[in-house]
This record gives structure tokens, sequence and C-alpha cells, in this order.
């Protein structure tokens, strides 16, 4: 099927949630994407950071094709394959570098979105258990999701305003402000059940927290009893050089979210509480149908025993500090934000990012790249990403930039 022919029932059939670029992808190998005319491009979006080893790789895919043939899914009211070996993985990954390591468990869901929902009902629950509020602290900018709830926690008003009234119970405090912080706590310290921060925000333009933040966030939840949550749907499964962001920070949060690299471009996300606190629910106090699936566990274990096989995490800092560092080199650079391969540009005010999106785009040498803001450009390329890739994109965006 045509660009064109798929653009026409789209736009009769689709809702108009998106301003969908000019292209149609029809399949792709590693860091390379190709439309429907046949043209190549370099990918250093990855579905939004998804495709964590590389489009169409051949062991995932093979992967999932042989567990299609044997089961695809049967509910969450019967054991599945496989599903105790992935949540041992996450709780090994969730204590990487842990001077104490502690027992993860895991809950299976389809969606960050859905993880953030779950993180939520955990602290709201665990907070009554223990006769506090349910209020959950988040910051100025954040975006956790685009459910009612989740919407709620994203403190962008210009993203809620149309979906009033949200559900309430969320207070937002500005990042990297430990005083801000401090004085929130000691005027409602009680009535918080958790603060819920994404150690990097993503969608605010690749952002990350300070370290003496996310330390005075773990300090005061630990000394008025709240629950400390990473929402690590974009920052984690190694996105950042290690398993979770939060371990950069000297940090060990209570509950952890996660998804997008999880399942290597499969739908699939997590959510994980440590200790006493994994055992806040009991059965029927949440659920799911499709989460944790046969065909999505088989996909995060091959995803993450890839990455772990072919020391992928080594590629992610060495490659991600490369990244960085020629992205420096390019005309109009104002600042680079980032870690491993999770990184922005912000532009002076004369680059147009949405237009360089496009131009990249129409370029001889295509590039699929993503804007967060008028002079922002973030990429969240396939972690198999390399040093030649990089280049390639840097001669291209400097042409671009004239």
């Amino acid at each position: 099927m045509t660009l064109e022919h798929e653009q026409q029932l789209e736009n009769e059939y689709v809702m108009p949630t998106f301003v969908r670029k000019p292209v149609e992808f029809v399949s792709g190998s590693g860091m390379e994407l190709v439309d429907d005319k046949g043209k190549t491009y370099l990918d250093f979006i990855g579905g939004i950071g998804v495709i964590a080893i590389g489009h169409c790789n051949p062991v995932l895919a093979d992967a999932l094709a042989e567990q299609a043939h044997k089961l695809m899914h049967v509910s969450n009211y019967y054991y599945v394959e496989g599903r105790g070996d992935l949540s041992k993985k996450l709780c090994d990954m969730l204590n990487h570098g842990a001077a104490e390591p502690e027992v993860w468990k895991t809950f299976y869901t389809n969606s960050g979105a859905e993880s953030n929902e779950c993180a939520v009902k955990i602290a709201r629950l665990h907070a009554k258990k223990n006769g506090r509020g349910g209020t959950i602290v988040t910051l100025e900018g954040s975006f956790h999701g685009r459910t009612l709830a989740t919407l709620a926690a994203t403190a962008q008003p210009a993203k809620q305003e149309a979906f009033q009234p949200l559900p309430a119970g969320f207070v937002a405090t500005p990042p990297n402000d430990v005083a801000a912080l401090e004085a929130l706590f000691e005027a409602q310290g009680t009535d918080i059940a958790a603060v819920l921060v994404e150690p990097i925000q993503g969608e605010g333009g690749v952002k990350p927290l300070t370290q003496e933040f996310m330390q005075a966030v773990r300090e005061q939840c630990t000394k008025h009893g709240a629950l400390m949550m990473c929402d690590e749907v974009q920052t984690g499964i190694y996105r950042c050089g290690t398993p979770y962001a939060f371990q950069k920070f000297g940090v060990v949060p209570d509950v952890v979210s996660m998804a997008k690299g999880i399942g290597g471009g499969m739908p699939m996300g997590a959510c994980a509480a440590r200790g006493e606190i994994a055992d806040t629910f009991s059965p029927g106090d949440h659920g799911t149908t499709f989460g944790g699936s046969c065909l999505a566990i088989t996909a995060a274990n091959t995803t993450l025993d890839y990455i772990q096989e072919h020391d992928i995490a080594a590629n992610i800092e060495e490659t991600g500090a490369y990244l960085r560092e020629q992205l420096a080199t390019l005309p109009h650079m104002k600042e680079v934000r980032g870690m491993g391969l999770m990184d922005a540009i912000e532009f002076d005010d004369t680059v147009d990012a949405p237009a360089l999106v496009l131009a990249a785009l129409e370029a001889d040498q295509g590039l699929v790249l993503n804007y967060t803001g008028p002079h922002t450009m973030r990429f969240l390329p396939p972690l198999v990403c390399t040093k030649a890739d990089v280049d390639v994109m840097i001669a291209q965006m400097k042409e671009l930039l004239g």
C-alpha cells in the first residue's frame, strides 16, 4: 500500500490524535527503516525509545514466531512459561550495584501509562494501610501518560486543561528545588503517599534531575514514611547505560515503573516494588487481561538476554558519550543534555526544530529525528547505535543547518 493510499484511509477512518510525518515505513533492520518507495533512513528516535535491540532483530523475531506457533495468550488466571525467569532477571537488574540486594516483585502491564497507574495504586493502598493520606507528589514539567490518572500526575496544564475534571490527589513541585520539596513535606507530610519522578524528564526535553535532588526525594520519603517511585518508562532498560537511571544517582526507590524498550518493539510494561511494599496488593486488588502474555514475556526475556549477551550496556555508554560530544559541534548549539542513548540538543532561536525534522526526512540520506520543543531535538536511537551511525547523522545535520 502506498503512502498516498494510507493517508487517504487514515484521514477518513483514524482519529486525528497525531500530526503524522509524510512517510510510511514498511520494513526495517537494525538502525535502518525503509519506506514504501524503497528509500532508507537512519532511525534516531527508535519508536520513541522502544526499539532496544534494533528493528526486526532476527533473534527476537524468531523467538516471537516460535512462541506464536506455541501459545499467544492464556490470561493471568494461569502460570505462564518464562514469567518467573523474567521477574528474576528484573529483580537482578533492579539490584544492580546495590549494597544490600532485596527481593523485587513485578506486575506486568502493556504500556508505560498502565505501569504508572499500577504505581499510583500501590502508593495509595500502601498509604491507606498505614494510616496516611493519598497525595502523590510529581514534578512540574513531568510526563507520566495519557490515562486520566497519569494525566493528572503529568504536571503540564496545557495537556490537562481539555480533560478536566481530572482525578484529584496530585500536587506538583519544581524539579531540582530541594527547598520547595522540603517545604511541601513540612506542610503535607502525613498526607503524602509517594513522590513520583522521572530521573530524566524525557518529554520535557531530556532534562536530568540532579543527584542532590534525587537524594533529597529519597531522604524526605524515608523521613515521612512515603514511597519514592521512579518512572523509568523512558529511562529504564539500559537506555541510560545502567539497567535503570536511578542507579546513576546513588538512590534506591521503592517502586519502579517501566515499559518501552523492555519488549524490543512488542507492547510490554511492568511495575516493580521492593521488600514489604511488593506485598501491598492482595488477589483482586489489581489486574490485567493482556499484561504479561505469552508473547510479551518471550519478547522481554529475549530482549534482555540479547542486551546482556552482547554487552550492549558498554556500547550505550561509549556511543552515548560520543553522540553528545558530536552534537556539541553542531551550528547554533546552546546546550547538550542526557545520559547514555537518551540525549537532547537545545539550539538557539534561529533553528526551527520541527522544520529540521521534516527536512531530515526529505534529505537524500533520510534521518528519522524527533523534536520536543521549538528549538529542542531529542535522540533515542536503538541501543545498537554505533559511532559510525552518529557520524552519518551529524554530517547530514550539519549540511541541513548550513
